[in-house]
């Protein structure tokens, strides 16, 4: 990291080496959804000394492990695809029950000393739904499509231009993003209240994970693979 990265969008600065993420997450910086305004702008409009982000940055970049460094925008499209489908898919799908699951739990037993609960948990499914009607565009439609463009140079779909299941991608992620800082407000950054039971106090961790992965999730598709594809769309039509 250098003194001119504070010009650069945080987007691209997490895309470079995921671990950064940590980073702007413990001073709350949106790098996904507001991935492009820059680390010098992102910070000015909360308050916070730019150099002092950057100088945590450079801290983290000497202990991060070679696993953890991974520049996901060297790699083809298709293993990024099957990268996401692998990790946040999966994990979208295996963590989403498991948490409506505690959230059910928690409003029957604590709703009535805390009546925030009720949004929580309206909150938390709306999210569920849209992000598994998500998960299934894009393994059914947008990523087929980038795997075909980059194995064999079609670009012929049934939607027209590679960007137009993108721009609907786009508009569910910044939904997604709202969603979360919702939860986040409504629980006090996730913080158990005095009386909240264990079950109460997993059920927030959850949500916490669930906020940073899906972060990560949107940072790789809105930085890396859409952009990535819909430059590949271009040069193949060109040629």
């Amino acid at each position: 990291m250098k003194e001119n990265s504070l010009e650069i969008p945080i987007g691209e600065i997490v895309a470079e080496k995921m671990s950064r993420s940590r980073v702007f997450e413990q001073y709350g910086l949106d790098y996904c959804c507001g991935g492009q305004t820059s680390l010098n702008e992102a910070c000015r409009k909360k308050g916070i000394n730019p150099k002092e982000v950057l100088n945590a940055l450079v801290e983290l970049d000497t202990k991060v492990t070679k696993s953890d460094s991974i520049d996901w925008r060297k790699v083809k499209l298709t293993e990024l695809a099957d990268h996401i489908e692998a990790t946040h898919h999966s994990y979208l799908n295996n963590e989403l029950p498991r948490l409506n699951n505690l959230m059910e739990k928690v409003v029957k037993a604590h709703s009535e000393r805390h009546p925030e609960l009720a949004k929580v948990a309206e909150t938390l499914k709306a999210l569920t739904e849209e992000l598994t009607q998500h998960l299934a565009k894009e393994e059914e439609i947008l990523f087929p499509i980038i795997r075909q463009m980059e194995a064999n140079g079609d670009t012929k779909f049934h939607c027209g231009e590679v960007a137009n299941p993108i721009r609907v991608m786009e508009m569910e992620h910044s939904n997604a993003g709202n969603a979360l800082a919702s939860l986040k407000l409504l629980t006090n950054d996730y913080k158990a209240p005095v009386d909240g039971c264990k079950t109460y106090q997993a059920l927030l961790a959850g949500l916490a994970e669930l906020e940073f992965d899906i972060h990560q999730h949107i940072l790789k598709e809105s930085s890396i693979l859409f952009p990535g594809a819909i430059a590949l769309e271009e040069t193949l039509k060109q040629n």
